[in-house]
């Protein structure tokens, strides 16, 4: 299974359209070579090298996996009209909520699962539900890591 974005390379900076200084857009994503049986995917993308916590700026559940991608700029929307459904990020908000680093460079991992079952959960969820929910149900996983810093002028 492979995870990768037209707009920043595994282990590259993302671009500001993508974060707090730009448009704070969801970045685009496309995946490739998932396993038999694959029911749905989960999408979670996190910040280990926030202070505090590791910081959680976006939950997707409920993919279908014949999508193959995910657009730039998805809807905030609770759910999606190609039936993902969005969990809330750190933020306190639905969607996706781009990279704002307080300083340094830190690094931004969007996990792709590839589960046997769609997930019961209600929009909204946040990724600690997300993770006990998929539990026993994860096919594949892959991972693609952007990072950014933010400039100070």
């Amino acid at each position: 299974m492979h995870l990768e974005s037209s707009a920043f390379a595994d282990r590259q900076l993302i671009p500001s359209l993508y974060t707090c200084d730009g448009a704070d857009q969801s970045p685009p994503l496309s995946w490739r070579d998932l396993p038999p049986g694959t029911v749905s995917l989960a999408l979670i993308c996190d910040d280990p090298d926030a202070p505090v916590k590791t910081w959680v700026h976006w939950v997707m559940y409920n993919l279908p996996p014949e999508l193959g991608q995910l657009p730039a700029a998805v809807s905030p929307q609770a759910e999606l009209l190609n039936g993902g459904v969005q969990g809330k990020n750190d933020f306190g908000r639905l969607g996706y909520g781009g990279p704002c680093p307080p300083a340094g460079v830190h690094r931004y991992f969007f996990k792709l699962y590839a589960l046997d079952r769609r997930l019961d959960l209600k929009p909204g969820a946040p990724k600690l539900e997300v993770e006990r929910a998929m539990t026993g149900h994860i096919l594949a996983q892959a991972e693609l890591v952007g990072r950014y810093q933010r400039s100070r002028s």
